[in-house]
């Protein structure tokens, strides 16, 4: 997964200016152990303890990032920004809110987050310390103008998007390359507006992104494939798994996944199963770990709404893209799912009733 070579019965360990480093202690930022390296962060040399301290290498400019901005701290903003934080192949994180109260609001999700994390034992007080210590939470957008690395988290509105894309193109520095996190909208329009096209990617990453492991990169037809291979790379240095897509609508999990909720919701719409039979049914019959009612109502009624309203509008000879009934009346009433309390099922927070 970390593409570590596997030890031989002669070499069980891999040695780097005498720092012993087991293959099985090696942190996700090491990536390609068979290239030169220096170890800067010692492990901790309790055999049984958790990893204490990551182990990082001295990466050229053309194989990470030195410093990383990210604009936007909310649901996915504030995951993004503690993982490049804590992944400690970055000197420093801008983490950009234009409102006080939405930095404030992310920087506290992040603590919250760090923090259970050393309750845990995945990560220690010194470790988090340091990890916060990088973060530069800022309402000042020029605190971005020297980033090499720019991901833009904010919510999907392609109008708020073009005004945020032409600021952050002439502000910073020609060299910066910029990715969008967006799970629907075109990274080709983006990167047009950003005004270097051949130096905009898409970082698809999924939620909670201190969980999950995939990051969809996605490239245009402009897109250089030095960019692409940094930021493709970048994923790998900071411990996820990244897969190469084109600029499609969805990429590649939500193009499969939102018309096969879609198709789901129109089963309900012409009668044709209940919610709960049709949910069992994908369950118990093609192993999936939830229905796609249950899985809907989960992400957001709301969510599942917007993108296909988008996708329906601007593909409209996609048929695969068809925006249900059912989905458009809740919506209407305010039926989001988990996040209002009623959706598909009833919900008590993240316990979900029975079917409405």
């Amino acid at each position: 997964l970390f593409s570590i070579p596997a030890p031989t019965r002669h070499h069980r360990e891999i040695r780097t200016f005498n720092i012993r480093i087991t293959p099985k202690k090696i942190c996700a930022s090491i990536m390609f152990a068979s290239r030169k390296a220096i170890a800067n962060e010692m492990i901790s040399s309790s055999k049984n303890a958790p990893l204490q301290r990551f182990v990082t290498r001295s990466f050229s400019s053309a194989e990470t990032f030195e410093k990383v901005g990210v604009v936007g701290l909310g649901l996915m903003g504030h995951g993004i920004c503690q993982v490049a934080a804590t992944s400690y192949v970055h000197s420093s994180v801008v983490a950009f809110e234009p409102d006080q109260s939405f930095l404030d609001k992310g920087r506290s999700r992040i603590e919250s987050s760090v923090s259970k994390m050393v309750s845990k034992g995945k990560l220690s007080k010194e470790d988090a310390d340091a990890a916060l210590n990088k973060i530069n939470f800022t309402t000042d957008i020029s605190a971005l103008q020297d980033a090499d690395f720019v991901i833009e988290a904010v919510i999907e509105d392609l109008d708020l998007k073009r005004d945020l894309y032409e600021k952050l193109g002439s502000l910073c520095q020609p060299s910066t390359i910029f990715a969008s996190n967006t799970s629907s909208l075109s990274i080709t329009e983006m990167a047009h507006m950003s005004g270097r096209p051949e130096q905009f990617v898409g970082v698809h990453f999924f939620n909670p992104v201190q969980i999950m492991k995939l990051v969809e990169v996605a490239s245009t037809e402009f897109t250089s494939p030095d960019v692409f291979n940094k930021a493709y790379e970048w994923v790998n240095h900071i411990g996820k798994v990244p897969v190469k897509c084109h600029d499609t609508p969805g990429f590649i999990v939500n193009r499969l996944l939102i018309p096969y909720l879609a198709q789901s919701m129109r089963l309900v719409d012409r009668k044709d199963a209940s919610v709960h039979d049709i949910d069992i049914s994908m369950q118990l019959g093609a192993g999936h770990p939830m229905g796609p009612l249950h899985l809907a109502d989960y992400v957001g009624l709301d969510t599942c709404y917007y993108i296909l309203k988008g996708w329906t509008e601007q593909y409209p000879n996609e048929p695969s893209f068809v925006l249900p009934e059912c989905l458009i009346e809740k919506v209407n009433q305010g039926d989001f799912g988990r996040k209002s309390g009623r959706g598909f099922y009833y919900w008590d927070g993240d316990k979900r009733g029975e079917p409405v």
